[in-house]
């Protein structure tokens, strides 16, 4: 039986390449920061983890656009992601990828999906 979705935030809260909506999951029950943006009108969630180094990509609190807003940047040492997939496409980790969060958006909520590797942080093993 699938896990039951989470409440993020009201779909007005994402605005097109604005601020993301930041988050924190229990990732194997260690609490993890993640984040939502709106690309191309769609959401898209990941964890706020850089595939080359794990730290946290935002440069400010909810900032991960690049200079053009075409792309998703790491603040340490600049990789690009691809929004809508989470693939790296330039910097050292280049064919890595951010680990997506499953999302969904309806009657003007956005909510995200458990799985095996992530939960809702209720009882994280290491807050």
């Amino acid at each position: 039986m699938p896990d039951s979705p989470v409440q993020l935030c009201r779909s007005e809260d994402l605005a097109e390449l604005g601020l993301a909506v930041c988050f924190d999951v229990a990732e194997f029950g260690r609490k993890t920061p993640a984040f939502a943006v709106r690309y191309q009108g769609a959401v898209h969630a990941f964890l706020n983890r850089c595939a080359h180094v794990p730290a946290e990509m935002d440069w400010q609190a909810g900032q991960f656009w690049d200079a053009d807003k075409r792309f998703l940047v790491c603040s340490i040492h600049g990789a690009l992601y691809q929004p809508a997939t989470g693939l790296c496409v330039s910097g050292p980790c280049r064919g890595g990828r951010l680990q997506p969060i499953r999302i969904t958006e309806q009657d003007g909520q956005v909510c995200w999906y458990p799985d095996e590797r992530i939960q809702p942080l209720s009882n994280p093993i290491h807050p």
